[in-house]
């Protein structure tokens, strides 16, 4: 019975810390998308003039990319909160 609870204990520090890779993983990647998002705002309308055609198009393109990678991210966020036990908002 104590190589069962040695066991448990074990996978249970794995997931802990695969869990907490995990959130540190998604809060990184929420960051950048987050930045990304707004550059790319600020390219594709209110500095537009000082862009050529090509990086306003590259710009609305990355705005839709981005933000799927942040919705990812906060998912992956919310799965890491849950798996640690912590309230996930």
């Amino acid at each position: 019975m104590n190589t069962l609870t040695i066991s448990n204990a074990s996978r249970n520090s794995e997931l802990g810390s695969f869990f907490h890779s995990l959130l540190f993983a998604a809060n990184t990647i929420l960051g950048l998308s987050f930045a990304f998002i707004i550059v790319s705002i600020l390219i594709s309308y209110p500095y537009a003039e000082y862009f050529s055609m090509h990086a306003q198009l590259l710009a609305h393109i990355s705005t839709i990319v981005m933000a799927a990678i942040l919705k990812v991210s906060y998912v992956m966020r919310c799965v890491a909160q849950h798996g640690l036990g912590l309230e996930v908002r």
